[in-house]
C-alpha cells in the first residue's frame, strides 16, 4: 500500500464518522465478515463434516465467530451447537505450572485432555454426554445437568485457544472435521510506512475486556501482554498452517469503537511504570482516529466482544 493510500484510507475512515455516515462504515465492516463466513459455512455444508474447530490467539473473537458461523450453518440447513474448550479446563490444583511457579492457563495441558476425548467420542458416535462449564472463580470445572447429543444435521462447532492442536481430536477422523484459524490479519498503515500490527489490535481489544469485566487497568493488561505472546508463539502458532480456513476478523471501523472505549483508561497509566511506553504508543496510534460510539455497532459484531453489549453468549 502506498503512503497516499494509505492516508486516503485513514482518512476516509474519518470522513464518514465526522460527516455522520458511521453506520455505513460499520456495515462494510460487518459485510466482510459475513462474505468471509457465508463462503466457509459453503465448505463445510458440501463436505461430512460433524465438527468444526476455530482457534486463534488471545482477543482474536473466536467465541463471537462460532457464534456467527451458527448463524450462517443454520442458514445452510445445518443445526450448529456452539461449545468453548474452556469447559473442559481441570481444575486449578492440576493445572500446570510455568517456570516461575504460576499456572500455566495458555499450556494445551491445561485442559482435562482425557475427558474431552471421552466426551468427543461420545458425540461423533451420537451418544449424550453431560455438558461441564468451568466456574472460573473457584477454577473447578461444574456440572449443572445440561446434557447434549448430536442428531440429524448437527455440527459441533468447538472454540478455543488449542482448537487446531492435533492433540485434542487425533481420535476423529480429518473427514469429519473442519479447521479455522480466526484473528485480525488486516494490519493498518497510518501513513504508508507507520503500521499498526494486527498484535496491537488484540491488545487494544483484551485491555477493553479486562478493564470492562474484569476491573483490571490498562497498565496491568500491558505488564501481562508479553506472557500471553509468548503462549501464543509456543502454543498456537504452530498449527496456524492447518487449518481449512482463515478467517480475518479485522473491522474497518475498530481502531475508532476501541479509542471511544479505552483511551480514557489508558490515559491513567502513570509516566513512572514500566508500562507507561507502550501506552503512549497505543494512544499515539488511536490519535489519528475519530472515536466511533457503540451505538452504531450491531449487537451481533464480533467487537461487541469486547466492548460489551453482545447478544452472545461471550462471557
Amino acid at each position: 500500500m502506498s503512503i497516499a493510500e494509505s492516508k486516503r484510507r485513514v482518512a476516509y475512515i474519518n470522513e464518514m464518522i465526522e460527516s455522520g455516515h458511521a453506520a455505513q462504515l460499520v456495515s462494510e465492516g460487518e459485510a466482510y465478515h459475513s462474505e468471509q463466513l457465508a463462503h466457509i459455512a459453503e465448505e463445510i455444508c458440501s463436505r461430512n463434516v460433524r465438527v468444526v474447530l476455530i482457534a486463534g490467539p488471545s482477543s482474536s473473537g473466536k467465541t463471537s465467530t462460532s457464534h456467527k458461523l451458527c448463524l450462517e450453518l443454520l442458514a445452510h440447513g445445518k443445526q450448529p451447537v456452539a461449545l468453548s474448550l474452556d469447559n473442559w479446563y481441570l481444575n486449578g490444583t492440576l493445572t500446570p505450572l510455568k517456570p516461575d511457579g504460576t499456572k500455566d492457563y495458555e499450556s494445551v495441558y491445561a485442559i482435562d485432555l482425557n475427558q474431552l476425548e471421552e466426551d468427543l467420542k461420545a458425540l461423533v458416535a451420537g451418544k449424550e454426554i453431560a455438558l461441564p462449564t468451568f466456574n472460573f472463580a473457584e477454577e473447578k470445572r461444574e456440572y449443572p445437568g445440561e446434557t447434549l447429543c448430536l442428531e440429524g444435521e448437527a455440527v459441533l462447532v468447538m472454540e478455543g485457544i488449542h482448537a487446531l492442536n492435533p492433540i485434542l481430536t487425533r481420535h476423529i477422523s480429518d473427514a469429519q472435521k473442519y479447521k479455522i484459524y480466526a484473528a485480525p490479519m488486516s494490519p493498518v498503515s497510518l501513513d504508508g510506512e507507520t503500521w499498526i500490527p494486527t498484535n496491537v489490535h488484540r491488545l487494544l481489544r483484551r485491555m477493553s475486556r479486562d478493564y470492562r469485566t474484569r476491573g483490571k487497568t490498562p497498565q496491568v493488561t500491558i505488564a501481562g501482554w508479553p506472557s500471553v505472546r509468548e503462549g501464543e508463539e509456543k502454543w498456537i502458532e504452530p498449527f496456524r498452517n492447518e487449518a481449512d480456513a482463515q478467517f480475518d476478523t479485522s473491522m474497518t471501523y475498530e481502531l475508532p469503537a476501541i479509542r471511544y472505549a479505552v483511551e480514557t483508561a489508558l490515559q491513567t497509566v502513570p509516566a513512572s511504570a514500566p508500562e507507561y511506553k507502550i501506552a503512549e504508543q497505543l494512544l499515539y496510534y488511536l490519535s489519528f482516529f475519530e472515536g466511533l460510539e457503540a451505538s452504531y455497532i450491531p449487537r451481533t459484531s464480533i467487537l461487541r466482544e469486547f466492548i460489551g453489549g453482545s447478544q452472545f453468549n461471550v462471557g
